[in-house]
């Protein structure tokens, strides 16, 4: 089987310094969307969040002795699937930005933690309905 993705657009911002994560970043920027997806964004408004999905593009080849990894903030190596490592199979990272304004086809961002020239994948709306969270009692 082969998956072919192609990018709707680009993520840009002058941060010389990006944090590791969205959770903890402040660093503003922009995300371009390919103009042919415009009519796409019209619903998206400031304040919102949004999902971001992207390709960690300047990420090294994934090898086997990258399945166990210790980020910087733990001394002991985890498994790739429970880090957010830019180093994985198939590297695709996510974040949850914050819309600070929305022209045509850019999106003005807050919370990045991609570098400049990101390849942006997609964008989803960020939906938490707690009602529909497992307790957890019932939690897997």
């Amino acid at each position: 089987m082969q998956i072919t993705l192609k990018p709707i657009g680009t993520a840009h911002t002058d941060a010389e310094n990006i944090p590791r994560h969205w959770t903890v970043s402040d660093v503003e920027g922009t995300l371009v969307i390919d103009p042919n997806y415009t009519e796409g964004l019209s619903d998206i408004t400031t304040g919102q969040r949004i999902v971001v999905l992207f390709l960690f593009h300047k990420s090294p080849p994934f090898s086997h002795g990258l399945l166990k990894q210790a980020p910087p903030h733990r001394k002991l190596p985890l498994g790739v699937f429970s880090i957010c490592s830019p180093k994985r199979p198939n590297p695709i990272g996510l974040s949850v930005l914050e819309v600070l304004e929305r022209k045509d086809n850019v999106l003005r961002v807050r919370c990045m933690d991609m570098i400049e020239g990101t390849p942006i994948l997609d964008i989803k709306p960020f939906i938490v309905n707690e009602e529909a969270l497992p307790s957890r009692e019932n939690s897997c």
